[in-house]
């Protein structure tokens, strides 16, 4: 991964945090894939950053701390903090360097082979200086904010996330004065990052970033000094809330003023133009009382996932081409609840329409047999036509019982607000337990037919969220088959009551139930037909697998020469084909368009091959800290659905990589003249299944 190698040869587990990081840099590969439309690369640029931001808000926040905690308390952990943030910031460090050599030496002279140019304020002409300068005036002095730095007298508040210019600067006229400091506001989050300039001839594109217009005009904000030089820094702030484990008082008043605090934490990595002259760094350093960990290089420009917001000029041909959402006939036409009732139906997002989900809802706010509407929501569209038709249920007479996860992170505030407005308009809301989060992705909708009470669920992969729908990989299930209903229905049921169902769960794998003894039991079971000489096969695929007795038993199920193949998008803390402990593991990750975030478990079962879909990673989190929900697919016609998409992921050559020991993330190339791209070929596959 970005030059930057750690010594992993004698581990049979990759670090957690050194593996994620290891899949950040396949997101930095597609900024630097030729083959990638230009625009998608400056948006995988920004997905890099994005990625990177909450890593160090989150996970490095947490390694901080514990670097800070006694002896004893480290210990009992089985790795060395200070060790796995050194190599974070080793590795960071080469991630950057290639970030900027991806931007200046590839993107930049694309952008100009394009007309468009990004400028500084020494490549401007008389015109757009002007521009800039009356922009300055009209538009920033407002939110600059210049602070003189004083030492052991002046220390501003840094803002988190929030961008500034460092600026070197003496008193104007007066021979050998001192060389003084000061910071200055760069408003990002009250104006565009990127701002077009006049243009110096027809078809060409000019624009300049926020910082430069900055950096063109700082000294109207510093009358009587002289700029010397100007460097941009930035601090991230720890965004962790500290309260998964607490098991007293009010849990939402708790999460309501941890949210108040999230943006004044200590820091978790203060950012600074590599350029900037070394006495200067130490001055910040002092100044803003930071530890050497914190600090970390990175190129002239920071808040990169502002690349998000990158004009396109209307350039359609260098974005990726349209792939539009394809319609389900069978549910967005006709008696949506007859359809579904006749047999099961899966859908595969992005490449079919999300239309059949809201369209779930709606019905069944507005159909007069319905009773009663039952909704997990983890996370969901600011704005939720989904949320709107539970609204609408109620008004209609309905019951409507939603379960609010307000712990979910970087959604808390959303979640809160969209349960103020749910139990405003009288639907019965639930809210988390103080220690395990609930990440099913559920719905149960119960109707009257006749004299007897029919159940319709909902399963999913993903949330109910509209707009990720659009750039989500996900499996969804529409049935109403008992087997899985009942299931359901007891889910809700201790959701709601938080009592254990009196009855188990045969066809369902849920977490604090058996969804992690199952699992085991299922491996399990391959590793005896293995031992019997029978054929025995385990296909995986999910966004992270890390915890310890789950590889563990997949290394057991390989030494017993069960044929395992693994598609991991991102964390693999597992090793793969490593003789004597892993030689029957293949591990994958394909990167492309789309987020990838269905999750597949297929065992061979001696020949009665099980398919389960899931909202569940393989993480310790997951396993024994959430309510999880594994689903089977019972339809022998939609396992083979299944099984054709997870067939098409595993042949993929072209956006697919191999997880090993190295962490380089190879590609697995073309062996032969024919390439495969799964995203494409999944799309084309919907087409003719619909």
């Amino acid at each position: 991964m970005a030059k930057k190698e750690i010594n992993i040869k004698n581990q049979t587990y990759i670090n957690r945090d050194i593996s994620w990081l290891s899949f950040n840099y396949r997101v930095l590969q597609e900024a630097k894939d030729p083959s990638v439309p230009l625009f998608e690369r400056i948006k995988f640029l920004a997905i890099y950053s994005s990625n990177l931001d909450e890593f160090f808000r989150v996970r490095v926040s947490q390694l901080h701390n514990l670097v800070r905690v006694g002896k004893k308390t480290k210990k009992a952990l089985d790795f060395k903090p200070k060790q796995i943030l050194d190599d974070i910031l080793n590795i960071v460090t080469y991630q950057q360097i290639e970030f900027g050599k991806i931007f200046s030496e590839q993107i930049i002279p694309e952008l100009k082979s394009q007309n468009i140019f990004l400028l500084r304020r020494l490549d401007l002409n008389d015109e757009q200086a002007k521009f800039c300068e009356n922009y300055f005036q009209d538009h920033l002095l407002p939110y600059a904010q210049p602070v003189l730095l004083i030492k052991n007298k002046i220390r501003p508040f840094l803002n988190n996330g929030a961008l500034y210019l460092a600026v070197h600067l003496k008193v104007r006229d007066i021979v050998d004065s001192p060389l003084e400091y000061a910071v200055v506001k760069i408003p990002s989050d009250h104006l565009p990052r990127f701002i077009n300039l006049p243009s110096q001839s027809e078809g060409r594109y000019d624009l300049i970033m926020l910082d430069d217009l900055v950096r063109n005009s700082v000294n109207w904000l510093f009358p009587g000094y002289e700029i010397l030089d100007t460097y941009s820094i930035k601090l991230t702030r720890d965004a962790a809330l500290y309260i998964d484990d607490e098991f007293s008082g009010n849990l939402i008043q708790k999460i309501k003023n941890s949210l108040a605090k999230r943006n004044v934490g200590p820091a978790s990595r203060f950012v600074y133009d590599r350029e900037m002259p070394k006495p200067m760094l130490a001055f910040l350093k002092e100044t803003f009382d930071l530890a050497t960990t914190d600090l970390v290089k990175e190129n002239r420009y920071h808040n990169n996932f502002d690349f998000f917001k990158f004009p396109d000029f209307g350039l359609t041909e260098l974005k990726n081409v349209p792939m539009p959402p394809l319609h389900y006939p069978p549910l967005e036409t006709g008696n949506i609840f007859e359809n579904i009732q006749k047999r099961d139906h899966l859908l595969h997002f992005p490449y079919h329409s999300y239309k059949s989900v809201v369209r779930f809802f709606e019905k069944a706010a507005s159909d007069p047999l319905v009773t009663h509407i039952k909704v997990v929501q983890y996370r969901v569209a600011k704005k939720s036509k989904i949320m709107n038709s539970l609204i609408e249920a109620v008004k209609n007479g309905k019951k409507v019982s939603v379960f609010i996860e307000v712990k979910a992170r970087f959604d808390e505030e959303a979640n809160l607000a969209w349960g103020e407005v749910l139990d405003q308009a009288g639907v019965e809301v639930h809210y988390s337990f103080p220690g395990v989060k609930v990440h099913s992705k559920l719905a149960l909708v119960r109707r009257t037919e006749g004299e007897k009470s029919v159940t319709y669920c909902y399963l999913s992969t993903g949330n109910f969220h509209e707009d990720t729908a659009k750039i989500y990989s996900d499996f969804s299930l529409f049935t109403a088959d008992e087997r899985i209903t009942k299931e359901v229905g007891r889910v809700f049921s201790f959701l709601e009551t938080v009592k254990l169902p009196q009855q188990g769960f045969e066809h369902l794998l849920v977490g604090q139930f058996n969804l992690r003894e199952r699992l085991l039991q299922l491996i399990e079971q391959e590793i005896t037909c293995a031992q019997n000489n029978k054929k025995a096969s385990i296909i995986l695929k999910m966004n992270s697998l890390e915890d310890v007795e789950m590889v563990d038993k997949l290394y057991e199920a390989s030494a017993a020469g069960v044929k395992i193949k693994i598609i991991v998008r991102g964390i693999c803390s597992l090793v793969a084909g490593e003789k004597g402990f892993s030689e029957n593991i293949e591990v994958i990750s394909i990167v492309d368009r789309f987020l990838e975030h269905s999750r597949i478990f297929i065992f061979h079962n001696d020949g009665k091959e099980l398919i389960y879909l899931s909202s569940a990673d393989w993480m310790l989190r997951n396993l024994s800290f959430r309510i999880e929900t594994a689903f089977p697919i019972l339809d022998e016609k939609l396992k083979k659905i299944v099984k054709k998409f997870i067939n098409i992921q595993l042949s993929d050559n072209t956006k697919s990589r191999i997880l090993d020991k190295t962490l380089t993330n190879p590609y697995k190339l073309s062996k032969g003249k024919t390439t495969r791209r799964a995203q494409t070929e999944s799309y084309e596959l919907v087409k003719k299944l619909v």
